[in-house]
């Protein structure tokens, strides 16, 4: 079965402390359907496109469970946090 993989790319925080508030409560929703982070910020270049200030990339069992995850009241009660603070693209993505 083909994985599930979350890649959020950030292309503008506003405020640090309100991500670590939306992240505190993302980390469990996601945890709760066995989401696995392989990426969470770090070090980083660009070599083509636009810089991104962060960059989060999670595994899912499937991408069914990652679409579940994204969809949950606890995931979007986390999401919630964010808005009006960030700007960022959010895929699901099938992995091979």
């Amino acid at each position: 079965m083909s994985k599930g993989i979350w890649i959020a790319v950030y292309e503008k925080i506003e405020n640090m402390e309100t991500l670590k508030k939306y992240a505190s409560k993302a980390t469990v929703a996601i945890g709760k359907y066995s989401g696995k982070f392989l990426v969470r910020g770090g070090k980083n270049i660009t070599l083509e496109g636009n810089q991104s200030p962060r960059t989060v990339i999670v595994e899912f069992p499937s991408f069914a469970d990652a679409e579940k995850c994204y969809n949950s009241s606890e995931y979007q009660e986390a999401h919630d946090i964010l808005k009006g603070t960030v700007k960022r693209n959010l895929q699901i993505i099938e992995s091979v």
